[in-house]
């Protein structure tokens, strides 16, 4: 028996993606092993550690979403953004020069989760304080750093795209 496929049409990181899906594949392992872009990282599959996080524009506005707890069918006639679309021509984001610069990361494996929650916190408050980014990361664990270091780097690329005037989201 054969079984049923779905067509999608997703847009990743300005590119437009049309294939046929499992109704039962997760949005997670679409981005991964159909589109091969595996800086998405597949954690626990449960929501608790935020290693599968991207951006999806729900409305007009761009949300930090768990990839694992979506079907990629939830995704058809969406816009994504995953890690690999956050540099620009080779240019790291503001925010990926702050994780690197204030030593955000340890074994990285958290860390693309990381920058993309950290892109939602500061796409809708472009100044927040501390509190706001612990709770603004609160969904993604990270078992080496200790916290510190990165909401240290999401103050500081707070600040610098503050200062340059750039959009968080192009």
């Amino acid at each position: 028996m054969e079984r049923a496929k779905y067509k999608v049409s997703i847009e990743v990181n300005g590119e437009k993606h049309e294939d046929e899906v499992e109704p039962r594949l997760l949005l997670v392992h679409y981005i991964r092993d159909v589109l091969g872009l595996t800086g998405t990282h597949v954690g626990c599959d449960t929501t608790n550690c935020g290693a599968c996080t991207v951006l999806m524009n729900i409305k007009g506005e761009w949300k930090a979403i768990k990839s694992c707890t979506m079907f990629a069918v939830q995704a058809d006639g969406r816009k994504i953004i995953t890690i690999e679309g956050v540099s620009k021509q080779g240019v790291m984001h503001p925010l990926q020069q702050a994780f690197w610069e204030n030593h955000a990361l340890q074994c990285g494996y958290c860390t693309p989760g990381m920058v993309m929650a950290s892109m939602a916190l500061l796409n809708r408050n472009r100044n927040p304080d501390e509190e706001e980014v612990r709770k603004g990361l609160s969904g993604n664990l990270c078992r080496c750093t200790g916290y510190q270091n990165i909401v240290k780097a999401v103050l500081v690329a707070a600040e610098e795209i503050q200062r340059s005037g750039e959009k968080v989201i192009e």
